[in-house]
């Protein structure tokens, strides 16, 4: 060997060598600016709640702003579109929900972005309540008087989502499917002007996520009928669970993370997982999202709840499936 190619074997080496060095050196040094996190929804709904808790926390524990920017359009495929086909950072992280990450691959027949290599799931924080509401004007104090009146007025009962294909939209259509409805849909860029049309009588129905439709519940402005997990939830104790008001073995709730690109070092995705886990076991954190409606969790570590992540793109697939809107968008 030449005295040059021993020169550039040595280069080599030392830069090999000096890559896990960097990557460490990043981790420790992230975040040196500001972080955006990004909500696929308007302003308003519980996947917004949830982000400015959580920003806040984050701020006060890695010294950098977490500036929480909310992207609505397209049930919130164009918000996760965008993130995933970001700069794989950690300068760009987002609210993932089961929609985004595994009900979208069900009901979509093209989708822009593919959830199991396009995205990196780092924490998972919170599982969400659904609650039947509807206009308290509407003369309908159950599950089956609105069931009787929908089989009056074929076609003339409508229901709000935040948009085609969300668990939102997906809780109406099990609910249509199980009792053979005919009820319209009319979808929303979010949760609350979702529901301030529930309130002002545009819509008749929808399945709302809990945090933002409690204040409108306890305020007698909508009428809950009953809540879809099989437990009752603290923050609308009062409210039955579906189950036991009309609807056999109804459980559905949506989850929540933390996710970014694919492509992000894992020190960073392994940093970010350890701080979200932290937040997330703070006492005054999970009294929040109880008493909002929220039931926050602890999550696993990013491998798995990948897994976690992947299993759920077949569970959601079946339920999609029996409610027949399996990739009609």
């Amino acid at each position: 060997m030449t005295a040059a190619h021993r020169l550039l074997a040595a280069l080599l080496l030392g830069l090999a060598a000096g890559a896990p060095a960097y990557a460490q050196e990043s981790a420790a040094l992230y975040p040196s600016r500001p972080v955006t996190l990004v909500v696929p929804f308007a302003p308003g709904g519980s996947t917004s709640i949830i982000a400015r808790i959580l920003a806040q926390k984050l701020e006060q524990r890695l010294g950098k702003s977490f500036v929480v920017e909310n992207r609505p359009g397209a049930g919130g495929m164009t918000a996760v579109a965008a993130v995933a086909h970001g700069t794989p950072d950690g300068y760009t992280i987002m609210m993932a929900s089961s929609t985004a990450l595994a009900i979208n691959p069900n009901v979509r027949k093209e989708l822009p972005y593919d959830p199991r290599r396009d995205i990196t799931p780092i924490a998972l924080i919170a599982r969400m309540p659904y609650v039947l509401v509807v206009n308290p004007d509407l003369p309908v104090k159950s599950v089956a008087d609105l069931v009787r009146l929908a089989k009056e007025k074929p076609g003339q009962l409508s229901f709000a989502s935040v948009g085609p294909g969300t668990i939102h939209h997906l809780n109406a259509e099990m609910f249509k499917s199980i009792f053979g409805l005919d009820v319209v849909h009319v979808p929303y860029k979010g949760t609350a002007p979702a529901l301030q049309d529930v309130v002002g009588g545009h819509v008749q129905f929808m399945f709302a996520d809990v945090p933002p439709a409690k204040a409108l519940i306890l305020a007698g402005r909508v009428r809950a009928l009953g809540v879809t997990t099989t437990q009752r939830v603290a923050a609308i104790a009062d409210v039955p669970p579906l189950s036991e008001a009309g609807i056999p073995n109804f459980n559905t709730a949506s989850w929540h993370s933390i996710s970014t690109a694919a492509g992000v070092p894992k020190p960073i995705v392994d940093k970010l997982a350890n701080e979200i886990r932290a937040v997330m076991g703070e006492a005054d954190v999970q009294k929040l999202l109880i008493d909002d409606g929220a039931l926050p969790q602890i999550s696993p570590p990013p491998e798995e709840f990948k897994r976690f992540v992947d299993a759920e793109i077949v569970r959601w697939g079946e339920l999609v499936s029996k409610a027949g809107i399996a990739h009609s968008q």
